[in-house]
């Protein structure tokens, strides 16, 4: 049975760590608001560029465009797994290596069996996860970015897999990531980057269709715009994952926090009936060496 110093001992360890998971929560509730308000200025202009693209893709069409061809076989797969540098953030981290190894075992198993499954790691987490486990072809590992997320980082990546996609070195390029809805709700989405998916505009678009007069020329648009909403799409699924991660680390810190929280208490009453249950022996050994002395 523990001694009251021990049990006293345990209380200041859980207080001690109460007030650290406390203060993870108000640091990451801090940076959420930062990262959410990145997100709001980023969507805007990545929505009207994907809207631009819209109405000058059902005018002319893309038949010609490499970066929308899909590849009658599909041999050479680029995933990019979006995970955090550090932990003390829930399922965030496990639920998007889950999601990529069940995305492998369905869709890209052949692939994966042949060598042909190439990942790129954003973030700590997912690196040192794929790396230490046999079969997975790292071909890149990015740690420590989101400390100072940058857009040339996005820019970088997206002209790497473009370029290594066109030359055919990739068939498709996917990207696994957290999406950020709430910050106790992070999902986990599967968006492909290349070939890009078809851009079909709904039937209240195409009925507001208005043909503009274009200099240079609409293809000539099409080209210059297509890398940066490849490169916009890049970077808001980069802020979504920052935004996700700090939402999952500010909801498990403060479980963390109400955990440690009943745990004081449920050693508080332990120590208190500890406590009595010594003076109530202490009693005892008084009265009955009193009464020991009387006779």
């Amino acid at each position: 049975m523990a001694t009251l110093k021990e049990i006293k001992h345990r209380i200041v360890g859980v207080k001690n760590t109460q007030q650290i998971t406390k203060a993870m929560k108000m640091v990451a509730a801090a940076r959420l608001r930062k990262a959410q308000e990145n997100i709001t200025n980023a969507k805007p202009y990545s929505t009207k560029l994907a809207g631009v693209l819209k109405h000058l893709i059902q005018s002319v069409g893309v038949d010609n465009n490499p970066l929308f061809k899909t590849r009658e076989e599909i041999n050479n797969v680029a995933i990019v797994v979006i995970t955090s540098d550090r932990g003390l953030c829930g399922g965030f981290n496990m639920n998007a290596i889950r999601e990529t190894e069940k995305l492998i075992d369905e869709k890209y198993n052949k692939q994966f069996s042949n060598g042909n499954v190439h990942l790129y790691c954003i973030g700590k987490k997912g690196a040192d996860f794929f790396s230490s486990k046999k079969g997975f072809n790292i071909v890149a590992s990015h740690k420590g970015i989101f400390s100072k997320l940058q857009f040339d980082f996005a820019s970088s990546l997206v002209n790497e897999l473009t370029s290594k996609f066109s030359s055919g070195e990739f068939d498709e390029v996917i990207i696994v990531s957290n999406e950020f809805h709430s910050v106790v709700k992070q999902v986990v989405i599967k968006t492909q980057l290349l070939p890009i998916p078809q851009m079909e505009q709904d039937e209240e678009e195409t009925h507001k269709h208005v043909e503009y007069i274009y200099e240079p020329t609409q293809k000539e648009i099409i080209e210059s715009l297509l890398p940066r909403h490849l490169k916009s799409q890049m970077w808001t699924l980069l802020l979504d994952s920052y935004a996700a991660e700090l939402g999952a680390r500010m909801t498990a810190m403060d479980m963390a926090t109400e955990n440690a929280k009943e745990m004081i208490k449920t050693l508080q009453v332990k120590y208190n009936k500890e406590r009595q249950a010594a003076i109530t022996t202490e009693i005892l050994e008084i009265v009955s060496g009193a009464n020991a002395l009387k006779g």
